[in-house]
């Protein structure tokens, strides 16, 4: 196995976790940003305000875009799992 090689699978494993991490950072965000709106618009200034709202959404969000991100977790294992007699021959 060669440096190039752990390189390459450490960029892809970064690269999947990015890629699964953002519709649910990007989701909680917007719901932050709104309510954040919200708040300075009615002057409402309580800080737990937020956590339902985000909570939600990341729900909903995750039971969306839930069978993608397993499909594309599977997807990475198996190919990670498949090249393991190349790598070590």
């Amino acid at each position: 196995m060669t440096p190039e090689s752990v390189m390459t699978i450490g960029q892809q494993a970064m690269e999947l976790t990015m890629i699964v991490a953002a519709p649910l950072l990007l989701t909680a965000l917007v719901i932050g940003l709104l309510v954040s709106i919200f708040q300075a618009a009615t002057q409402i200034n309580e800080m737990t305000l937020s956590f339902i709202p985000k909570l939600l959404g990341i729900f909903i969000v995750l039971m969306v875009s839930g069978q993608w991100i397993i499909g594309l977790l599977l997807d990475y294992m198996t190919r990670l799992f498949n090249s393991i007699p190349y790598m070590v021959g």
